[in-house]
């Protein structure tokens, strides 16, 4: 008997690295981190979410910022996620130069205790997070600061059996967690539900975050 089984409504998400990423991750460590000691002068005057002890958010500008590590980082994510709109939608080389991108870009240091609590970011089509410093992982806490998405097929477990019980991924009830890697991008679609787990290192997690909508020149 030939069968197949298939994913009938699949969330797309992207993941790739930075080709240089020790020399870039440096330089933008230091950036950041002297940026997020300058306090108000760059910090996010009003967060949609609140803003957990541990947690430094930036305002909504960072990709505007001149600093050459930063428009590196800036090429490496809208080449990325060009890509994988293109992919996804089936455009030509001539749609794609139409495309415009709008965005709110920033980035996060989170410190021993900080997390970011479950939301959604409405009004944007495409998301990424961007890892600079995962920071550590302490052997007794695993998912220290493991960015973790939320199933969006919130009936698929309510009710389960020895039928429906084990489903491997991609078709698993639950969380689907991503423990990030120095230079790791990471896409989604923004409506997916995500959350960062609490930071139980003892130093700095450095990430960069975007939103993203979208508009067609004629």
């Amino acid at each position: 008997m030939n069968t197949e089984i298939f994913p009938g409504f699949a969330v797309p998400m992207m993941q790739t690295t930075h080709p240089n990423q020790q020399v870039l991750n440096r330089e933008l460590r230091a950036l950041l981190l002297r940026r997020e000691a300058e306090g108000a002068r760059y910090a996010n005057p009003n967060p949609s979410l609140k803003q957990q002890a541990g947690v430094f958010e930036s305002d909504f500008t960072l990709f505007s910022w001149e600093d050459t590590c930063i428009q590196e980082l800036r090429q490496f994510c809208w080449t990325a996620l060009g890509r994988t709109i293109q992919d996804l939608n089936d455009y030509t080389a001539d749609e794609m130069k139409r495309l415009q991108i709008f965005s709110h870009t920033w980035f996060h240091v989170t410190r021993h205790g900080g997390f970011t609590i479950l939301h959604t970011h409405p009004m944007a089509s495409w998301s990424g997070v961007y890892c600079v410093d995962p920071g550590e992982t302490p052997e007794d806490r695993p998912e220290s600061g493991t960015l973790r998405f939320h199933s969006p097929h919130h009936y698929s477990n309510y009710f389960l059996d020895a039928g429906n019980l084990r489903f491997r991924a991609p078709y698993h009830h639950g969380t689907w967690n991503i423990r990030f890697q120095p230079g790791q991008l990471v896409l989604f679609p923004s409506w997916l539900q995500h959350e960062v787990m609490p930071f139980y290192g003892n130093n700095e997690r450095i990430t960069v975050a975007f939103n993203c909508w979208f508009g067609m020149k004629e």
